[in-house]
């Protein structure tokens, strides 16, 4: 059988910590700064580092907060993982020196926040409103639509029509569109694929 992998590992550890009458995980959430855009890069070196340092017994997770997303791009919707806090990774961890020492010292990592260069620890409802957010809300769609911009209609009986953004509905997907008929502005309502933005 193949040893398990930190990450299975580290699933397996909290899935027991939880199952413990409910008691609190052990260790503290800590923040550490990264280059932006490296945050993926530092949680596997960290993983990778923690291993080889034998440091599985002192930090136990390393998370990069992340939300669901969905883009729009070339009439396409494209689901893409936006990063809640760029230039962040969550560590929980028991701090000491040789911890502090080995994820301080990561390649990309900038330090930890700290206070008077001690770091500092998460609160527990914080940590819950990171966690919370992570996994509670369905995908946002992103778009770049805002209202007053000129659109052409690409789908549906009103294809080829342009007109004006009058209003956008972020949670239904769905924006209004002023067309002209006739000489009369008439509001109609489009998916946000069934237009684009004219440039």
């Amino acid at each position: 059988m193949s040893p398990l992998s930190l990450r299975e590992r580290l699933a397996a550890k909290r899935a027991a910590e939880a199952g413990e009458a409910g008691e609190k995980p052990k260790g503290d959430w800590f923040v550490l700064h990264t280059y932006s855009g490296y945050e993926n890069k530092v949680k596997r070196t960290i993983e990778s580092r923690v291993e080889a340092l034998d440091l599985t017994d002192r930090v136990y997770e390393i998370v990069v907060p992340t939300q669901e997303e969905i883009e729009i791009r070339s009439g396409q919707r494209h689901q893409v993982q936006k990063k809640v806090f760029p230039g962040y990774v969550l560590v929980r961890m028991e701090l000491d020196d040789e911890t502090w020492y080995a994820l301080r010292n990561t390649p990309g990592v900038t330090g930890f926040i700290n206070i008077n260069n001690k770091p500092i620890a998460l609160r527990e409802e914080e940590v819950q409103a990171i966690m919370k957010g992570m996994t509670a809300e369905a995908p946002k769609v992103k778009i770049a639509f805002q209202v007053g911009d000129t659109v052409r209609i690409t789908d549906g009986p009103f294809a080829d029509f342009r007109g004006e953004i009058d209003e956008i509905n972020q949670e239904r997907g769905k924006i209004r569109v002023l067309v002209s008929f006739f000489g009369r502005e008439t509001p109609v309502e489009l998916d946000f694929l069934q237009a684009e933005r004219e440039s």
